[in-house]
């Protein structure tokens, strides 16, 4: 089925709108989750978490995208995401985790805007929290994966 340039729904054959979407669903929730890894975060009024958690989304979702273009300028095409071959899931991955290294070193040891949690394993050479590691190896798996399928579905 062939959606008219006036559908509503032709934005989600756009791979850029898709990840975005469904990056800030997927670590919005994950933010939240990980909370009591994060000094402080657990007690603080809750519209203080509320914002720095939607606010460090925004960064993964910035990330995401990111690693989506990068990926699509290395692949010469914006729709590498419908049959992604190893070396773009594994750039994709890469940009993705580079930047989650730096940015967690940057704001844990150089700003020091926050803090691990006693219950944040910490992982070598940089001491980056797992947590966020794991964020940047789950989460977008799964998006890559869901894009897929509605950017295919919706370009039928």
């Amino acid at each position: 089925m062939q959606h008219s340039s006036a559908s509503p729904f032709s934005l989600w054959a756009v791979p850029e709108i898709t990840v975005a979407f469904l990056s800030f669903a997927l670590h919005f929730v994950w933010e939240f989750i990980q909370v009591p890894t994060y000094a402080e975060m657990a007690v603080m009024p809750h519209w203080e978490g509320v914002k720095i958690c939607t606010s460090a989304t925004f960064g993964d979702v910035g990330f995401a995208l990111t690693a989506f273009w990068t990926t699509a300028a290395a692949s010469r095409s914006r729709y590498w995401i419908l049959a992604p071959r190893i070396w773009q899931v594994a750039m994709f991955l890469a940009i993705g985790i580079g930047l989650t290294i730096g940015f967690e070193y940057y704001y844990t040891e150089v700003s020091e805007r926050w803090n691990y949690s006693n219950l944040m394993p910490l992982v070598p050479p940089f001491g980056t929290g797992l947590s966020p590691l794991l964020q940047w190896i789950v989460i977008p798996l799964i998006v890559l994966s869901l894009s897929r399928r509605v950017v295919a579905l919706d370009g039928q």
